[in-house]
């Protein structure tokens, strides 16, 4: 399979006020973004802020109504059939033969993407063993739960070696163990394949886990995208301050420093969301000087799920 060179700018993709209208709702608003080769990229948003759709632009599956992407260095408009050809994805459904075993789904695909027979046994016991299906590959994919399917579908993705996979919420309706499951296995495929994965997503912690960049939308708009430990230095921190002789007059004084959006009193402990620049120790001083007795401080991060939350009321 010949590939065109993305190399040269670094990046898998990159989208250029990427817009798509649905007669009178805007499903994708001026998308740009740039994801660089090699890591795992978060796309993430409430269910309905167009991510699936975004995932059918890249793929060339349906046109824009402006602007361009480019894909693998393609332009998705003029190379859409190539795009597809150099790409794995698992959209809405697994696309497995449920009367068929493992191995004979993946034989079949392998067939599809004109694999000779040996490299596709070869690709089968090598996609299926780090997935814990070899010694299952020959069992009816009909009698598989959910999560294995799911797991089988990732490794027909990655059937033909693409250098770019698109994942449509690839844990959607596993449960909590299964979706663990395939989280690790992901981690593990993308690092061993050396690819791209394009994740979408509605669970933070699963972005948070896997992804070395994400971004965030809402109604077909992008408002921010970023390392998650960037992300979440954006966003309000949290500090926690225990001692005594806390009254109304310190928390006052708190709450009209620059620094804090929120002070409060929680079980003898004064509690600050605290914005990004903020001064800890200079607080401490100031809460002293006010007379309380200070003997704790504890300070938290912000979780990739408070960006989010965040961003979603910034919006409202």
């Amino acid at each position: 399979m010949t590939h065109s060179s993305s190399s040269s700018n670094g990046y898998a993709l990159r989208t250029d006020r990427l817009t798509r209208d649905f007669k009178t709702v805007r499903a994708v608003d001026n998308l740009g973004i740039e994801v660089p080769a090699g890591i795992v990229f978060g796309f993430l948003g409430p269910n309905g802020s167009g991510k699936t759709t975004t995932i059918r632009l890249l793929l060339g599956l349906i046109e824009p109504t402006s602007g361009r992407a480019e894909v693998l260095g393609r332009d998705v408009a003029r190379d859409g059939a190539a795009v597809r050809t150099e790409s794995g994805a698992l959209l809405e459904h697994p696309g497995l033969y449920e009367r068929m075993t493992a191995e004979q789904n993946l034989d079949f695909y392998g067939q599809v993407w004109r694999l000779a027979a040996p490299e596709r046994r070869a690709r089968i016991r090598q996609l299926l063993e780090p997935l814990g299906l070899w010694d299952r590959r020959r069992e009816i994919v009909g009698t598989w739960s959910r999560g294995m399917k799911q797991k089988l579908a990732v490794a027909r993705t990655l059937l033909h070696r693409p250098r770019l996979v698109f994942l449509d919420e690839p844990t959607a309706g596993l449960d909590p163990v299964a979706s663990a499951a395939l989280r690790d296995d992901l981690a593990r495929l993308a690092a061993s394949e050396g690819v791209t994965v394009f994740l979408t997503t509605h669970h933070l912690a699963e972005a948070e886990r896997l992804c070395g960049l994400v971004a965030v939308i809402r109604q077909g708009r992008l408002l921010a995208v970023g390392h998650p430990d960037t992300l979440r230095a954006r966003s309000s921190s949290r500090a926690e301050v225990a001692g005594r002789n806390f009254d109304e007059d310190v928390l006052a004084e708190l709450r009209g420093h620059p620094h804090v959006r929120s002070a409060s009193l929680v079980n003898g402990r004064i509690a600050m969301d605290l914005a990004d620049g903020a001064d800890v120790a200079a607080l401490v001083s100031l809460i002293v000087g006010r007379g309380g007795l200070v003997e704790e401080v504890r300070r938290d991060k912000a979780s990739l799920e408070d960006v989010f939350l965040t961003l979603m009321e910034e919006e409202l």
